[in-house]
């Protein structure tokens, strides 16, 4: 397994649509093993293959606090959705920053499992926020664009700032 480098924002290819997965085969259960990796590792509770500069339509998750509860979803699309949960998000592309985003309490969910058989799941709670955080960024849409126009550059301002503080630390060291 390799762990993989995160795209942060305000990263362009952040912004790209994923596309379907056509196969589920042993390269794609690659990138799925060094999703978890790199997502554990980070550490998060999800990962879209967006965030890794990989533009297919793929995520991981797994909200347990024991990380023994992993969940891949391929080509995942939202049947139904109802109630409202407001919870305080983070983003492993937007390291540090974490903000008030609703999103659907309940959603029910079609897509391939790691085996490329098609399920229907129901989420709730911390995993359907999850996994509609995650969904966000297979649609090019990250939590920030839930934010005042004014957070978001104030956000992006300081992330810049942090980048090039660390590159700058990174060429003075001999």
């Amino acid at each position: 397994m390799a762990k993989l480098k995160i795209l942060e924002f305000p990263d362009p290819r952040l912004r790209k649509k994923a596309k379907p997965v056509e196969n589920v085969d042993a390269v794609l259960g690659q990138l799925i093993d060094d999703m978890f990796e790199t997502m554990y590792e980070a550490p998060g509770i999800g990962l879209a293959a967006t965030q890794v500069d990989v533009h297919r339509r793929v995520l991981v998750a797994d909200v347990s606090n024991e990380k023994n509860e992993p969940w891949v979803l391929i080509n995942p699309v939202i049947l139904e959705q109802d109630g409202v949960e407001v919870t305080e998000e983070g983003c492993l592309s937007v390291p540090g920053y974490y903000e008030a985003v609703e999103r659907a309490e309940h959603i029910r969910v079609r897509y391939l499992d790691r085996d490329g058989a098609e399920v229907e799941s129901e989420f709730e709670g911390l995993l359907a926020v999850c996994v509609q955080h995650e969904m966000d960024h297979l649609e090019g849409k990250l939590f920030v664009d839930y934010l005042s126009e004014a957070k978001r550059q104030r956000i992006r301002k300081r992330l810049e700032k942090d980048r090039r503080v660390r590159q700058e630390e990174r060429a003075t060291v001999f």
